[in-house]
């Protein structure tokens, strides 16, 4: 009896553990895990990783004069920033997209799928480029540590770019192993897609890609004794040949529970709203394009591309003078909205076959190889017109978009706007074609600021002109001095890591804000 009852507690305190673990389960939401598989965790830390450079781009066009503001209010185009311009930089980088890279990589890791852990790698190797490119010193070797420490120390930026090319070699190596060392494929479509939303898991676009971004930070170093052209050439060598391998989002309807989905620069997220505030084109976009004698780049040619990255009858504008006159409006919106690079459903350039090329073109050049430099200044024009000249349509506003033939694209490389042999290439030429072909792009900004904004080289930029232009930089004795050199330091870390944004600017020897964001980078002295 005494046995008996004993094997009844025993079934009785049993039956009641296994209630007690069911009872708890309840605070467990099915719909709300807290671990995840690599193919789950990639797709966000791709898509917050192009997003950060997607913000950016709210700011950076009214730098390098792609846009200006309609009415001379201030702002970035009187080169006029704030903390605030940076916030979304800083915080894409290290918190929505390379936050989740640590979690990725040990999931990966334990079990067994190297190529996610490779697409982290250059991935992450992308954030830090683009983050050092546009603040300097960025944290890195403290970074990602949680609670741990919220004050991470920054990294000197000549120590990220090494960083960069650790990570994209790694990347690389990872890559390169067969698919059958991997527990899952690296892109996944049933039953929903997930995994590699860039490339769909092709891993060679992923190594031309990580070598292009090599290329293209190497390239940077103009300025330093240490570059070679050379080097940018093999890496370009390895790198994307066609825009097949460009590195790009496609943005989709917003669709619950969706959201931010569409064009940075569309109509639907309305960054560039009709109100006199709002951007138009500059005054030196259009002179690249439209054509006209007075002062355009090369009278008499227009450029097919024209009525597709801007509008045929867009004026432009100065910085500091702005324009609010109909003119600039296209069905009730500024004319920005009609630009092929602004439709809601468009997508987003990382890095592009076409940049590609124009960084072989500068590199050979520099490297006196002017047959290699005019064939790829060519290729580059050539590439980036049948890209954008593809037709098509946008919705709001109702634009529809031309095509570009072949014909077209022979005709204007044949013509004044284009180099014809090695004897009429030039620096400017080829600078020229890329900062059109880069349109938005942020990289052009480090084009003109490793190149002090040249007059020789970019002839038709305008210093903001007004009293609200930032009037310590204007100040400055020389000319490249008065450019802006790097954004502000995020607000973020204003206010969580103070010392080392105080250390920033000790280092910068700025007294102010304004001081500082002339102030240039490691990669942009000698």
């Amino acid at each position: 009896m005494k046995k008996y009852i004993l094997l009844l507690g025993l079934a009785l305190s049993s039956g009641v553990m296994t209630s007690c673990d069911k009872f708890f389960d309840v605070n467990t939401d099915p719909n709300n895990p807290t671990t995840s598989t690599p193919n789950f965790l990639l797709p966000g830390i791709i898509s917050q990783g192009v997003q950060t450079q997607m913000f950016t781009s709210l700011v950076t066009p009214f730098l390098t004069q792609y846009v200006v503001r309609r009415s001379p209010t201030g702002g970035s185009d009187q080169f006029i920033l704030t903390n605030g311009n940076s916030t979304n930089t800083f915080n894409y980088s290290y918190f929505y997209s390379g936050g989740t890279i640590p979690t990725l990589t040990d999931a990966a890791t334990k079990e067994g799928s190297p190529y996610y852990i490779g697409a982290a790698k250059i991935i992450q190797a992308m954030l830090l480029a683009h983050a050092t490119d546009m603040l300097g010193d960025i944290p890195y070797s403290e970074a990602y540590q949680g609670a741990a420490n919220y004050t991470p120390k920054y990294d000197s930026q000549e120590q990220i770019y090494a960083t960069i090319n650790t990570l994209c070699d790694e990347g690389i190596a990872l890559m390169q192993k067969p698919a059958s060392e991997n527990f899952r494929p690296l892109y996944v479509t049933s039953p929903s897609i997930s995994g590699d939303i860039l490339f769909q898991g092709n891993t060679q676009k992923w190594i031309r890609f990580a070598n292009g971004l090599k290329a293209r930070q190497l390239n940077h170093l103009t300025k330093k004794s240490s570059y070679d052209p050379a080097k940018v050439l093999a890496l370009v060598d390895q790198s994307m040949t066609s825009s097949a391998d460009d590195a790009q989002l496609q943005f989709q309807v917003a669709v619950a529970p969706l959201a931010g989905t569409t064009n940075i620069f569309g109509t639907t997220r309305n960054n560039f709203s009709t109100s006199t505030t709002s951007a138009t084109f500059s005054s030196n976009i259009i002179k690249y394009l439209n054509g006209n004698a007075a002062g355009a780049a090369y009278p008499g040619v227009v450029d097919p591309r024209l009525p597709i990255m801007a509008t045929a009858g867009s004026p432009g504008a100065d910085p500091g003078v702005g324009n609010t006159s109909a003119a600039t409006l296209v069905n009730g919106y500024v004319d920005f909205y009609s630009s092929w690079y602004a439709r809601d459903l468009g997508y987003f350039e990382v890095l592009t076959y076409h940049e590609i090329k124009f960084i072989e073109a500068e590199a050979a050049y520099r490297a006196g190889n002017l047959n290699r430099a005019l064939a790829a200044y060519r290729e580059g024009i050539r590439a980036h017109m049948a890209k954008i000249g593809v037709g098509g349509t946008n919705s709001v506003p109702p634009v529809s978009f031309p095509l570009i033939s072949g014909a077209q694209i022979e005709a204007y490389l044949s013509s004044p706007a284009v180099a014809q042999s090695t004897s009429e290439l030039t620096l400017k030429r080829i600078m020229e074609q890329k900062y059109i072909a880069m349109f938005l792009n942020p990289e052009s900004w480090s084009d003109l600021r490793r190149l002090d904004y040249d007059p020789t080289i970019y002839p038709n930029l305008k210093y903001p002109a007004g009293t609200a232009v930032n009037a310590t930089l204007a100040a400055q004795p020389d000319y490249k001095d008065r450019w802006p050199r790097r954004l502000l330091p995020g607000a973020t870390e204003v206010l969580y890591n103070p010392q080392a944004v105080a250390k920033l600017f000790a280092d910068a020897m700025a007294t102010s804000n304004d001081d500082y964001i002339g102030k240039p980078l490691w990669w942009d002295r000698p």
